[in-house]
Order: structure tokens, then C-alpha cells, then sequence
């Protein structure tokens, strides 16, 4: 089993930053890619980045230049640092690990303000 818990979501104005995280703990040898999704109210949960063990990073087009994934294996812990936020960003975002199945995190919201 791996637990996931997020942290660092809040309010912010538009063309701020945030910086989120995810601490995993568990069986944390098993886990491989890791990775950030967002849902918004009436949309489809949606990927937003994610990154292998090695470090190799995917980014969705609505967020590549402006968001960065990154990950402390140390710590097992991934980062998502959130720069130049839209309203658009505004969504509950969730932690996603896969090892044998998939793990998810309970959410933390970000809300940007016009």
C-alpha cells in the first residue's frame, strides 16, 4: 500500500505562484512514475505532469513553460511548482503514484483569482 498526502494549494492572483507537494509513505519501493492531475467543476480529471523515477518529465501543452514537476526520492516526495497561474488552473489537484495499481491523494484546491 502507498499513501499519498498533498500539501500547498490555497488562493492566489492571477500571475502568481504556488508550490505543491506530495509526500509518499508506504511501499514506497514500488513506486515508479509519479505525476500531478487536476480537476476542475464539470471537467474530466486531466494530467497535468508527471515524472519517472528517473527523472523524465511530460507536461500537459496547457502548462508546459509555466509549470515544473520535480521529484526528491530521498524524501519521496514530488513537487509541482505552479508559476504565471491563469483562473484556468483553478481546479482540485491530485497526486497520482503507480507502482502494482494506482495510488491517488486525497486532492488540495487551487483557486486563481482574476
Amino acid at each position: 500500500q502507498v499513501q499519498l498526502v498533498e500539501s500547498g494549494g490555497g488562493l492566489v492572483q492571477a500571475g502568481g505562484s504556488l508550490r505543491l507537494s506530495c509526500a509518499a509513505s508506504g511501499s514506497i519501493f514500488s513506486i515508479n512514475n509519479m505525476g500531478w492531475y487536476r480537476q476542475a467543476p464539470g471537467k474530466q480529471r486531466e494530467l497535468v505532469a508527471a515524472i519517472t523515477r528517473g527523472g523524465s518529465t511530460d507536461y500537459a501543452d496547457s502548462v508546459k513553460g509555466r509549470f515544473t514537476i520535480s521529484r526528491d526520492n530521498a524524501k519521496n516526495t514530488v513537487y509541482l511548482q505552479m508559476n504565471s497561474l491563469k483562473p484556468e488552473d483553478t481546479a482540485v489537484y491530485y497526486c497520482n503514484a503507480q507502482s502494482y495499481r494506482s495510488y491517488w491523494g486525497q486532492g488540495t484546491q487551487v483557486t486563481v483569482s482574476s
